[in-house]
């Protein structure tokens, strides 16, 4: 019921008064319906959460590359679960709502209502994410931050090496220009949304977490190298 009425009043401002263009769904075909996690980049709390729902619940209509008319929300597919900030989801009304959609809810691990408070990985959010995992897909944004080009955290890899999912990479654009922080209200309508899946990663379960983050910050383009190749992708576009 959540993720029907949610998708009705959502899908005119992901595919209406903005454009959504979609990328790789064929990578979504014949995927398992448990143990798959998708790794990406974050521009909005919860807009970009919304949209993979919408084209999760479209791939399991057999929908190619689009949305089309939304009737998959009259029977969405619901195994799906997305890691979210616990102070986040527990912040009003709404974002309550939005938790029964399949919020993990873990505690953030740098700061807390805007102070530095703990270090390391809480075992009882491993285990959350690992429960979530054995029954479902699980979407989750390794930076932890809407910042572009911040450092993944390193419990992102923990969990790949512990429970040994299909990693799929994701690329989202165009959302920090058309929402505002927490992706509910606009801010420039008719933007470009894109969404772009990869392929799945080939991941050696027995390398070090470091490198597993790594490969993971590279395929979702958010490394030293995309920030590098974007600074200098900005100045020629001053030099023009």
């Amino acid at each position: 019921m959540v993720y029907s009425i949610v998708g009705i009043f959502s899908y005119p401002g992901i595919n209406l008064v903005n454009k959504l263009s979609i990328k790789g769904m064929e990578h979504l075909e014949n995927l398992p319906k448990q143990n798959v996690l998708f790794v990406s980049n974050h521009q909005t709390y919860f807009a970009d959460v919304i949209t993979f729902i919408h084209i999760f619940c479209a791939s399991s209509w057999r929908k190619k590359n689009r949305l089309g008319i939304p009737y998959y929300l009259l029977w969405p597919f619901t195994r799906i679960r997305y890691v979210a900030a616990e102070e986040t989801m527990k912040s009003n009304w709404l974002t309550k709502i939005f938790s029964l959609a399949g919020a993990v809810t873990v505690k953030r691990t740098w700061r807390s209502e805007g102070s530095e408070v703990r270090r390391g990985l809480d075992p009882s959010d491993t285990r959350k994410i690992t429960e979530a995992l054995n029954k479902n897909w699980v979407i989750t944004f390794p930076q932890g931050t809407t910042k572009p080009f911040a450092p993944g955290r390193k419990g992102t890899a923990y969990i790949i090496k512990q429970t040994r999912p299909i990693v799929i990479p994701v690329i989202i654009g165009g959302y920090w220009r058309a929402f505002n922080k927490k992706g509910l209200k606009f801010k420039k309508k008719g933007s470009l949304l894109s969404v772009t899946f990869k392929e799945p990663l080939e991941i050696d379960y027995e390398d070090s977490s470091e490198n597993i983050l790594e490969k993971v910050m590279d395929a979702i383009e958010q490394s030293k190298k995309f920030m590098l190749k974007s600074k200098h992708h900005l100045m020629d576009k001053l030099d023009k």
